[in-house]
């Protein structure tokens, strides 16, 4: 099967898009919150902008009360990522999921898997007793990041302090045992090749068959400003990833165009090449944004609407599982 994606990449744009775009009928977006707790990570990798700032670290209180401001705007989610922090432990995520939880009815969707091998092995504990613990408190989703390309020859000059395919791999096996949803991310257009992305969504196909955990899959286009790379995909290279995307993840709920590193008019366009979510209004994020993506930090729901309408198609508001919430007509 790997071949045969490879063999798509080689395909006409066109004609990708006609099969990807006949596989939607409705495109969805989320009101949701990112916060990103923490830029202090000791992954350092030479593919992130953001974890080379090291300036912060937010108290749970100031989480909360971000999350707080987020719900009186209509946020029903709470996506909460940030870097491999040596102060930081299971007590702090614990609590702040708890505080989350017990003052406000959004989802919680947190933690890359990056995030947790880091961090239940700094516990000394396993990763199915962390996420269960974490899971007793309010955790609902991983939000499928860390993922970069699941290749560790690729890995190796991108993030060789991150954990490796076959731990991100498991990392999601075990999530979705548990009852935990996720998401699953591929970061391209850095040093890998076509080969290599076609190996990425041929391994997260493979879970997907064996557990139906994954919610939905975010093919992110690499940003380089402040990183040590400085290639970044074309605006055909995106379009034909994300339409090969939802041909081969035709078991996924959604292919997200994710406007923060698209931008709003490419967004527009790759929901006629087969995504059909754009995430959500997201409401602070800084990762992309310190890579260089020139979009604003928040969207409001009005601008969604625009981009999504541009489709042709039946839009709708949905919760973080991809139920639909209200329809647009």
């Amino acid at each position: 099967m790997i071949a045969e994606i490879e063999e798509l990449f080689q395909r006409p744009l066109h004609e990708l898009g006609k099969v990807a775009d006949g596989m939607n009928n409705f495109v969805t977006f989320s009101i949701n919150k990112h916060i990103n707790y923490t830029d202090i990570c000791e992954a350092r990798c030479p593919i992130c902008a953001f974890s080379n700032r090291r300036i912060y670290s937010m108290s749970v209180e100031e989480v909360l009360r971000e999350a707080l401001i987020a719900e009186k705007f209509g946020a029903t989610e709470v996506h909460i990522v940030g870097g491999l922090n040596p102060d930081l432990g299971i007590e702090y995520f614990e609590e702040m999921f708890r505080k989350i939880k017990e003052k406000t009815k959004m989802t919680i969707k947190a933690l890359t898997a990056s995030e947790v091998f880091y961090y239940s092995k700094k516990e000394k504990m396993s990763v199915r007793e962390f996420l269960s613990r974490l899971k007793e408190v309010g955790l609902s989703i991983l939000p499928g990041g860390g993922a970069e390309i699941l290749v560790d020859s690729v890995r190796k000059i991108v993030c060789p302090k991150k954990c490796s395919s076959e731990d991100w791999l498991r990392i999601m096996k075990i999530a979705h045992e548990i009852g935990l949803k996720s998401n699953a991310t591929m970061l391209f257009g850095h040093v890998e090749k076509i080969r290599h992305r076609a190996q990425h969504l041929y391994k997260i196909r493979k879970i997907q068959d064996k557990t139906n955990g994954f919610l939905a899959f975010v093919p992110l286009p690499f940003h380089p400003e402040n990183t040590k790379f400085n290639l970044k995909p074309s605006v055909e290279d995106v379009l034909k990833t994300i339409a090969v995307s939802r041909i081969v993840l035709n078991n996924f709920k959604g292919i997200k165009a994710y406007w923060v590193m698209l931008g709003e008019s490419l967004a527009s366009i790759a929901l006629r090449y087969g995504a059909n979510d754009l995430d959500g209004t997201v409401m602070g994020e800084k990762i992309a944004h310190s890579a260089g993506a020139k979009t604003p930090e928040q969207l409001e729901v009005e601008r969604l609407l625009k981009i999504a309408k541009s489709s042709g198609k039946r839009v709708a508001q949905r919760d973080s599982m991809h139920n639909f919430l209200r329809w647009f007509d």
